[in-house]
């Protein structure tokens, strides 16, 4: 096969799996690139400012004699969980062993409860903004098949990356510092596609990678378990190290006090910079009650550092622990790097806005190569109607596109306004509101005023945030820095110098380009 036969298949291939994938591929990467302030958005939101730590903020004793009044622990397994800085954390307990000594025999698969005032409440009416888009950058809203779908957008994209390189090779160098903005249309495009891909390639391609393996591994598990593990999923599990030890629960009440924070302090006190992430009790007020404690060392002390702690209560003796200051095995190494890599959150805020703007560098990279494809298209030897619908096609990509940017600003004032919002509001009023967007350009079919429209309405809703949130809260952006409150202080901080951005853009654009 010739040289220029193989070149022409790497290109379609890489011009195909590109469009194909590239409206999802945006909101991936929209929604993913406001994700990493996550943390930031859910206390903008409550107006409350935590410690900036991913330890335990808490009186586990205070905590669990509040659980026990109202769902009666006895002889119950439970799990604390602090996945997110804010002031909430995770919290789940299993049926009662003994229905007898606990005829309450309510599980709770997952709820919140606060650090502070030790309320409890249930996901979906604790939930948030922030939360919210965190899980649409990986569909979650599209359950069953979400994961499933956002896995194979990461595979394909990850296709796109390997062969738009082999692509460009020859001319990656002298390309990417080409940039003529006053030649032709596709020109343009083609000069920014090639210069933003090369600026993010590599943040691209981790990404690529490690979505695919969040994403996909859901479809690995089954076939996985029927043919290596013979069907046995416990020991699959157990083997991947997501299994948790069981105990036998013996009938016999706790015959002594028993204190958590006794057993967390002790465990932090083992190896300096631990931070306990993770707790599990299991046969609560049982003589053969015992305590886990897992949780890492500090990011900024060693990356992959697991440890964990667990005690037998009625003898109070340490009957195992994973030392962190050891050297992590593969199977922790792997799993925890790709964790870290994805979430970006072992460098502080300075990698989160990084990979903030190049996650949007990504959104520039994805829409140029979609008007790439449009321009090259709307040729003279191109039927006319085959120009419409491809002209219609991109249409419809940047309406839905574009329109993100302006409904996400504009439901941060909307949650402000509406306090407490729940989980059907924010659905409601972010998709219906995309929707509307998107048929008001889609109807519009002018390219040039849905990109200038939608930066325009971005902004001053953008600029409107930090306003709405001083109004609502009497909690001003100068009130916030004053009292620390990094996390508020940031968000609005944030929509500022965003929606500053986003406006010189939109008085840059001042005359409708021509092919």
């Amino acid at each position: 096969m010739s040289d220029k036969r193989i070149y022409n298949i790497l290109f379609h291939t890489h011009t195909i799996s590109g469009i194909v994938i590239s409206v999802l591929l945006y909101v991936i990467f929209f929604a993913g690139s406001f994700s990493f302030f996550r943390d930031e958005i859910v206390n903008w939101e409550r107006n409350q400012t935590v410690k900036n730590t991913e330890a335990f903020d808490l009186d586990f004793d205070e905590a669990l004699d509040t659980l026990n009044t109202t769902y009666n622990l006895n002889s119950r397994d439970i799990e604390l969980s602090k996945h997110f800085i804010e002031q909430r954390i995770g919290v789940a307990f299993s049926a009662p062993k003994d229905t007898i000594l606990n005829p309450n025999t309510k599980a709770i698969r997952y709820s919140t409860l606060d650090t502070k005032t030790y309320a409890e409440n249930s996901y979906d009416g604790d939930y948030t903004l922030g939360e919210f888009l965190y899980r649409l950058h990986f569909f979650a809203q599209m359950q069953p098949i979400g994961y499933m779908l956002a896995g194979f957008i990461a595979f394909f994209f990850l296709f796109a990356i390997i062969t738009g390189v082999i692509v460009h090779w020859s001319k990656i160098v002298s390309n990417f510092y080409t940039f003529r903005p006053y030649a032709k249309l596709k020109t343009l495009w083609t000069d920014a596609h090639t210069s933003l891909g090369v600026i993010g390639l590599p943040f691209q391609f981790v990404y690529a990678v490690t979505g695919a393996f969040f994403m996909i591994k859901a479809i690995i598990i089954a076939p996985t378990v029927f043919f290596l593990f013979n069907g046995d999923s416990a020991k699959f599990y157990d083997d991947l190290g997501y299994s948790h030890p069981e105990y036998e629960y013996t009938h016999t009440p706790l015959d002594k006090d028993f204190s958590l924070n006794y057993y967390v302090d002790k465990t932090e006190a083992l190896w300096p910079n631990f931070d306990a992430t993770q707790i599990h009790v299991f046969n609560y007020g049982d003589a053969n009650m015992h305590v886990m404690i897992e949780g890492h060392l500090k990011y900024k002390d060693k990356y992959t550092a697991v440890g964990e702690a667990i005690y037998k209560v009625n003898t109070n003796t340490l009957i195992h622990k994973k030392d962190p200051y050891q050297d992590a095995t593969y199977l922790d190494s792997v799993k925890n790097i790709l964790f870290r890599l994805h979430y970006g959150d072992y460098g502080g805020m300075a990698l989160k806005l990084v990979s903030f703007l190049l996650g949007l560098i990504s959104c520039l990279v994805i829409l140029s190569g979609v008007m790439i494809w449009g321009v090259a298209r709307n040729k003279k030897t191109t039927s006319d109607k085959k120009r419409r619908f491809n002209e219609w096609l991109v249409t419809i990509y940047l309406a839905i596109c574009l329109s993100m940017y302006p409904i996400t600003a504009l439901s941060f004032i909307a949650v402000k306004i509406n306090d407490h919002a729940s989980k059907t509001f924010i659905y409601s009023f972010y998709f219906i509101g995309w929707l509307l967007l998107t048929l008001i350009y889609s109807i519009k079919k002018d390219n040039y005023f849905t990109n200038k429209n939608t930066l325009l309405l971005g902004s001053i809703f953008g600029f409107l945030i930090p306003i709405t949130n001083g109004i609502m809260t009497n909690n001003w952006i100068w009130s916030s820095y004053k009292n620390d409150q990094f996390q508020i202080f940031f968000i609005d901080v944030f929509w500022i110098a965003l929606s500053a951005i986003t406006l010189f853009a939109y008085f840059k654009l001042k005359s409708k380009p021509k092919d």
